[in-house]
């Protein structure tokens, strides 16, 4: 084995990740609740290259926006949004969610906001900061109707991806704790507002730059260690 030549591709192919990586974190940066990842390599032993150890999702808080849609909500702190779809769970933070002929919350892929349902006969909707969900109706009643509660994972980063900002539970994740919002030092939620995806757009392209330089860096090495090997042969032949 050409150790100089195994250690140059391994570090191209590291730096290939990353690119892609980055792309994806630029390509859902306008994607509510979405949460940027990292490619994770480490070393091959006696200095054989790098090796992918897979990707890390980071799940730092993103920037709270006002938003225009009238069920929008986001969570203020730690926790996921409890979803439903064909008898199966997923989690999000991207609180968009519009409602239903059936009167379910649901997002743009059809998955609903598990416990709630507001009837056709509301004529405005509220969200408290504990999850409280309640209701106008005609002749200025208001009813509540259920309380959104979160999902909480003793290993958030072991989440499965299954969507840009939608999430699958794993073995290692652990199993969801349900909570409820509004504690003193739990999660709140905002209603009338979205959180922004957690990608700084200068960071990712600096990020873009130092992968690309990086990689050009590694092709050299390929080439100066295929050149070498090159000689090497010829120096046998002769």
């Amino acid at each position: 084995m050409n150790r100089a030549l195994y250690a140059a591709a391994t570090g191209m192919a590291a730096q290939q990740q990353t690119l892609d990586v980055v792309a994806d974190n630029l390509a859902n940066a306008d994607v509510p609740g979405f949460k940027r990842a990292a490619a994770t390599f480490g070393a091959i032993g006696d200095n054989l290259g790098t090796i992918a150890l897979g990707i890390r999702r980071l799940f730092e808080q993103g920037k709270l926006e006002r938003s225009g849609g009238p069920f929008d909500v986001a969570i203020d702190g730690a926790g996921f949004f409890a979803l439903e779809r064909d008898g199966r769970h997923a989690y999000t933070r991207n609180g968009s969610f519009a409602r239903a002929s059936d009167g379910a919350l649901r997002n743009a892929d059809g998955w609903r906001l598990a416990g709630i349902r507001v009837p056709a006969e509301a004529t405005a909707i509220d969200v408290a900061s504990d999850g409280r969900v309640s209701i106008d109706l005609a002749g200025g009643k208001h009813r509540e109707i259920g309380r959104i509660r979160l999902a909480l994972f003793a290993a958030p980063e072991r989440l499965r991806s299954i969507g840009s900002a939608l999430f699958a539970a794993t073995r290692e994740s652990g199993a969801a704790t349900t909570i409820v919002a509004g504690g003193a030092r739990g999660p709140k939620l905002a209603f009338g507002m979205l959180e922004r995806a957690n990608v700084s757009i200068i960071e990712a392209m600096m990020a873009i730059l130092a992968a690309q330089r990086a990689y050009e860096a590694n092709s050299k090495g390929v080439q100066a260690a295929d050149e070498m090997q090159r000689i090497a042969n010829n120096l046998h032949r002769s």
